[in-house]
Parts: C-alpha cells; structure tokens; sequence
C-alpha cells in the first residue's frame, strides 16, 4: 500500500463498444433527458395546482416524480458531457456521491412502488375505509419511511464500496459509478463487499417484489368479485398505470439478476434503460391512462392560453 498512490480521482471510460457514435447517442440520450424533464416537472406542477388530484394516489405519484427527476439526473448529465467530448474525469468524493444518490433514489423508488400497490389495495379491497386508513398523516410516513429506507440501503452501499483503498487503476469501465463498475478497481479483497451488496440489493427487490405480487392478487380477487363489467373496468384501470410502471421499473432488475455476468454492452442498455427511459416513460403512463391527469393537464393549457376553446 506504501509503495502505490492513493486515487484521487476515476475516468469514466463510458458505454462500452459505442466508438464513433458518440453524436448519435448524444442527440438521442439528450432528447430522452429533456423528455424526462420535461413530462416529470409537468407531472409533479399538475398535481400540486389542481386541487382534485390531492389524493393520497397523487401524493406517491407526486413523489415518484421527483424521485425520477432526481434519478434520471444522478447519471444522465455527466454521461451527455462526456459524449459530447468533456473530461471524462470526475473526483472520488464526486463518484461516492454519484453511486449514493444512484442507490439512495432507486432503492427509495421500491419501496415507494410498494407503498402505491399497498394504496390500491386498501382503495379496492376496503373503499370504505379508504379515508381512514390512508389519511394524510398514514401517507407521510409511509413517503418518509421509503426515503429514510433508501438513504439506509444506500449508506450501506456506499460504505462497503469506499471504504475500501483504491490505489492501483482509476479507470471505470463503464458510463456512471456503481458498485460493480468501481469495486474490480480496490486494491483489497471484495469478495465479501460484492456479496453483502448484491444480497442486499437482491433482498431489497425481492422483498419489494413479492408485496406487490401478494397485494395484486388480493386486488385481483377483489376485481373478480365485481358483477358490473363497468365496475371491474373502472377498478383495474386505477391499477393499470401502476403495473406498467412497475413492469418498467423493475423490469430491468430482473434481467440484471437473471443476468449477474452481462456482456458490458448488454448491461450498460439495461441501465440505461433503467436510469433515463424509465423515469421518462412514467409521465405518459400515468398521464395517457388517467382521465383526472388528463383533465388537470386539460385544465392548465386552457387558463395558460395553449387551448383555443371552439367558438
């Protein structure tokens, strides 16, 4: 250890196997970006002006909005700088922040996935006592038990990464950050840090995974109940949107475990699926099946001019 210089800083050698198409993933990558900016911030300004969507349903959607602002930008603006050519340098405190915040929102964003399949379920199964159960104060902690839940997985993430000495190579394989892209670079034994991080992780989806599975089988059973074709309609469609997403969501992780040893290529396309086009899709899932969306968003052209009213 004496004999070796301690790292200062990585180089993020970026999406493996892409040479020469920088300008094309540039523009595509840049357009995905802006769309996700975009449609997220429209989202989350709908849902805090309109006072008919301040629900116990838009409230986790409202903060699954910022978690896919926050995600999208935790990767999406150092990859665009070093497509565009930039220094693909980024300090070793700048990396810790990128891997934490990277797991710190996406772990956050399970376990808000659950708490929205648990909301449907008291919506579907107990309308009754929706109101009471799901009540302002019920909501906020379970908003603020998925963030401080998030922050915990990502705290013991960060910690078996970088407290490690890195010493020897600074160059990352790879277009952000994390922990299996960073840990080959130790210059110490990580065998125990990658089991303990891909068990943690690996528990954290499944458990995740498993109550959503268990509540829509309850909510499925409840549909079933249903005798009206109309009433069965109006209860699957408040779950469609949610299942879309979390077939987006957690749809890349499973192929990652399915996967643990992916070609570079194959797995940098999964996270990028995973930290640019899923926060991006969201917005249009919740928006182009919902009607109360559809009529807030309605509501905001027409009072800021872009709707003519017909004559």
């Amino acid at each position: 250890m004496r004999n070796h210089t301690m790292v200062t800083e990585f180089i993020l050698l970026g999406i493996p196997k892409t040479e020469g198409l920088e300008t094309t993933l540039l523009f595509l990558f840049s357009s995905i970006y802006s769309c996700t900016l975009l449609g997220n911030v429209l989202i989350l300004t709908v849902i805090l002006s309109s006072s008919q969507l301040h629900t116990p349903m838009y409230f986790f959607l409202g903060n699954l909005s910022i978690l896919d602002l926050a995600f999208s930008s935790t990767t999406a603006p150092k990859m665009l700088l070093n497509l565009s050519g930039q220094s693909q340098r980024i300090s070793f405190q700048g990396c810790a922040t990128q891997l934490f915040f990277h797991h710190f929102l996406g772990c956050t964003e399970c376990f808000l996935y659950t708490v929205m399949a648990l909301d449907r379920y008291v919506a579907i199964c107990d309308p009754l006592k929706y109101t009471v159960i799901m009540n302002p104060r019920v909501c906020s902690i379970l908003a603020t038990g998925s963030w401080l839940g998030g922050s915990a997985q990502a705290i013991t993430l960060s910690s078996l990464t970088f407290q490690l000495p890195y010493c020897g190579s600074n160059e990352v394989a790879y277009f952000f950050c994390d922990v299996p892209a960073v840990l080959p670079l130790a210059c110490e034994d990580t065998s125990v840090a990658q089991r303990v991080g891909f068990t943690n992780v690996g528990l954290l989806a499944f458990t995740c995974l498993f109550l959503i599975f268990v509540s829509y089988i309850r909510i499925g059973v409840s549909i079933s109940r249903i005798r009206s074709a109309e009433g069965r309609h109006r209860a699957f469609s408040t779950c469609s949107a949610h299942l879309a997403a979390i077939l987006c969501a957690y749809g890349p992780v499973i192929i990652i475990f399915l996967e643990p040893n992916p070609s570079p290529l194959f797995g940098a396309t999964i996270q990028i699926f995973n930290t640019l086009v899923s926060p991006m899709l969201n917005p249009f899932i919740y928006s182009l099946r919902n009607k109360d969306v559809k009529s807030a968003l309605h509501n905001i052209f027409t009072k800021t001019g872009f709707v003519v009213k017909n004559t």
